[in-house]
Formats: structure tokens, C-alpha cells, sequence
């Protein structure tokens, strides 16, 4: 496979369905909620977003060519561990993450109280510092599933740079 030559974008988008029974997962951190994301792995929106968005800017394909809904391995799995195989990846390709900048819509809970640990956490789990890291929350005013309190989505967009293979960072534990 070529390394990367120039900086690079991509785009993820990822939505899934609040369901009674499950943790609440985003951006690496459990959120005290009465209901979480349903997923074959822990469906946290955010990572998924993430990764998809770095799969696209190295035109690797996507989250659910690289990690199936249909192989055990991944029933249940931490998000965390699926996103530091493709900054891995991302890494082995000849780039490093330059910045990502991702849009939560969620009617509920309210997320301002958690946004600066999803950014801690999300920094690590890219090797980039903090002010790489874009996150904010919307509402979709009621309209549509999202806004009925039924799911919640995330948008991201990702630059990959061409440079040197980050160190390994042991990631931040979630909050």
C-alpha cells in the first residue's frame, strides 16, 4: 500500500437506536442514562463516526468492512479498541491525525456536562492534544427519530497529515 503523499479528509456519520437494558457509551466515556445505543459492539456513535471518518480520508473503506456486525469477535466490543486499530492503521499508511472536529444530535441527555472528557478522551485515543480535538452537541428541535428521544447520531470529519507514526500513547481511561 502507497503511504500517504498529502494531508487528506474524510467524513463519518453514525446513528443508532436508544434501547432500555444498555450503557450509555460516547466518545469513550459511559454516561449515566436510563437507556444507551443499541449495537453489536457498545454503539458508541462518536468512535464509530471517528473511525469511519479516518477510514475515509486513507480510502480504506469503512467501520463495517473492517469490523463486521456479523463476526462474534466484535459483540459487545469497546469502540476504544476498534478506533486505536485504525489510527494504527493510519500510522502504517505514513499519516498521523491532524485534527478531527465531530457534531453530536441527541435530544437527551443533556451533554454539555460531558463534552470536556470526551475531548480528553477522544485526544488520547488519536495521540493529538486537546486543541485538535472539535466536539459539540445538537438537537434536532423534536423533529425525526433523533429528535423523539429514539437514537442518537454523530457527524466527524477527520484530516489525516502525512508524518511520523505516533508513539503509542497509552489511551485515558474513560470517566
Amino acid at each position: 500500500m502507497a503511504r500517504l503523499g498529502t494531508p487528506r479528509v474524510g467524513q463519518g456519520w453514525d446513528i443508532h437506536r436508544l434501547v432500555d437494558g444498555r450503557r450509555l457509551v460516547l466518545g469513550g466515556i459511559e454516561i449515566p442514562f436510563e437507556r444507551g445505543l443499541l449495537g453489536h459492539s457498545d454503539g458508541d456513535v462518536v468512535l464509530h463516526a471517528v473511525t469511519d471518518a479516518l477510514l475515509g480520508a486513507l480510502a480504506a473503506g469503512d467501520i463495517g468492512q473492517h469490523f463486521p456486525d456479523t463476526d462474534p469477535r466484535f459483540r459487545g466490543a469497546d469502540s476504544a479498541v476498534l478506533l486505536a486499530e485504525i489510527v494504527a492503521l493510519t500510522g502504517t499508511r505514513g499519516g498521523r491525525v491532524g485534527n478531527v472536529d465531530v457534531t453530536i444530535l441527541a435530544e437527551r441527555p443533556k451533554l454539555a456536562p460531558f463534552m470536556a472528557p470526551m475531548r480528553t478522551r477522544l485526544a488520547a485515543l488519536l495521540h493529538v492534544d486537546e486543541s485538535c480535538v472539535g466536539i459539540k452537541g445538537k438537537t434536532m428541535e423534536g423533529i425525526g427519530a433523533i429528535g423523539a428521544g429514539d437514537a442518537i447520531a454523530a457527524l466527524a470529519v477527520a484530516l489525516v497529515e502525512p508524518g511520523p507514526r505516533p508513539r503509542r500513547v497509552r489511551a485515558a481511561p474513560p470517566r
